[in-house]
């Protein structure tokens, strides 16, 4: 018996290899796709100059100077990356309880915003406002008596996303996950003039095993006292997160972030679906991490599970992703052309 005609009864002459048998096939029914459009590069910014300090923790990124820091963003924008988003790791010295340094109109976080800003113009730059880069204690708010004070946290943060927004900040992508910071820092920019100024906010950011580098690269996981999952949000709640972001689309934010990303791809998912905002998720530190250190060892194909990952969450719904690998990913793309 002819077992071609049995497997076509069988199938109903259904044959899903056929779009699958070459490459020009796969390539004309390919769902979702990857371009350098759809990066942002975070980097980290350290004082003074010539500096290009190699981060332990997270093999290939390095905290720059402002100077130093100039020179890859040139790079960036040469490559067609259409945005970075900054971290800083400031003094010691200049960390105390409050996080009162976010408040200096010329800190390190500004001064390195005005930088790009004048050099490479044409890159956007998305900031962070949460106050653990400038405490003593490593918490994105201010701490009273153990407990992080949620208002007087909200209001500070305020104060520092106008200064962020007068040093030429484009968005604002508050990440501490204070109640009610979305509105109040619409209003605040909007009273200082900065109604052009965005909100990508933080929406869903989980309380994660995955942050462990990122702490070393700006200097918090040695101070930070105690958790934060009094406000960040538990893993284990989906409903909780679609909740968070809901209200922060109604406060008005113009783009909703999912942190960490390859363990939430269900969150970008469910909320591209409801909302139908831009979302974007962060490839955090411990994800970057993992295929950095697996691909060093030869157990995995680094530079292939790399597209992976970034294609994965194309397809769950999300615009763009926040990549330690952005610099690598677009390399890559370009030499594919």
């Amino acid at each position: 018996m002819d077992r071609t005609h049995l497997v076509d009864e069988i199938t109903g002459h259904r044959r899903m290899r056929r779009n699958r048998k070459a490459d020009w096939t796969r390539r004309l029914v390919q769902e979702n796709r990857l371009t350098v459009d759809d990066l942002i590069w975070p980097i980290f910014i350290v004082p003074g100059t010539g500096i290009v300090d190699p981060i332990a923790a997270m093999p290939g990124v390095n905290r720059m100077s402002v100077d130093k820091a100039v020179e890859a963003v040139k790079e960036a924008a040469g490559l067609g990356i259409p945005a970075i988003a900054t971290f800083p790791d400031i003094e010691m010295e200049l960390r105390d309880e409050t996080g009162s340094n976010s408040l200096v109109a010329n800190n390190l976080i500004n001064q390195a915003t005005a930088a790009f800003k004048k050099a490479v113009p044409n890159i956007g730059i998305v900031t962070d406002v949460a106050l653990d880069p400038f405490t003593s204690h490593g918490h994105d708010g201010i701490l009273r008596n153990g407990v992080i004070v949620n208002d007087e946290t909200v209001d500070q943060i305020v104060r520092a996303a106008v200064m962020q927004a007068d040093a030429g900040a484009d968005i604002i992508a508050p990440s501490e996950m204070m109640d009610g910071r979305i509105g109040a820092i619409r209003r605040g920019l909007d009273a200082a003039g900065h109604q052009d100024v965005g909100i990508m906010s933080y929406a869903t950011k989980f309380s994660s095993g995955f942050y462990g580098p990122y702490r070393e690269a700006i200097n918090t996981s040695g101070l930070l006292k105690g958790d934060k999952n009094s406000y960040y949000i538990s893993p284990a709640n989906g409903t909780e997160a679609l909740r968070d972001a809901a209200l922060d689309v109604e406060e008005g934010a113009d783009m909703l972030m999912v942190k960490p990303g390859i363990a939430y791809l269900d969150i970008c998912w469910r909320i591209k679906e409801a909302f139908g905002l831009p979302v974007f998720a962060y490839q955090v530190s411990g994800e970057y991490t993992q295929i950095k250190a697996a691909a060093m060892n030869g157990w995995i194909d680094g530079d292939r599970i790399m597209m992976e990952t970034l294609l994965c969450f194309k397809r769950a719904g999300c615009d763009g992703i926040l990549s330690y690998f952005a610099m690598d990913v677009a390399k890559k793309l370009a030499k594919n052309g």
